[in-house]
């Protein structure tokens, strides 16, 4: 690597994060929950993206928490568990 390719890296943000994969979306109590899991260093940031409606009245909330999981499918279980309860816990005030 040159020292101009190793200065172009530091400023671009060298090579990009890996993009999260979402999964089937899974309906719960009127919301939509999308998990999406989001690599980094080698785990999985629990992740997902909560909608509640349709059309121009859609809502999205995008939920991301500092939990790291080892595993992605464990990921997955662990966020789907958290939405649920901040579904139960906040409803509708989720979105604001």
């Amino acid at each position: 690597m040159g020292i101009l390719s190793g200065l172009k890296g530091l400023f671009s943000g060298g090579e990009s994060a890996p993009e999260a994969a979402a999964e089937e979306a899974v309906e719960y109590k009127g919301f939509e929950i999308i998990p999406a899991p989001i690599p980094e260093g080698g785990q999985f940031r629990v992740a997902a993206t909560i909608t509640k409606g349709e059309g121009e009245e859609q809502k999205t909330h995008q939920f991301i928490r500092s939990d790291l999981i080892p595993s992605r499918d464990e990921c997955i279980a662990i966020t789907m568990r958290k939405t649920k309860l901040t579904i139960d816990q906040l409803g509708d005030n989720l979105f604001g």
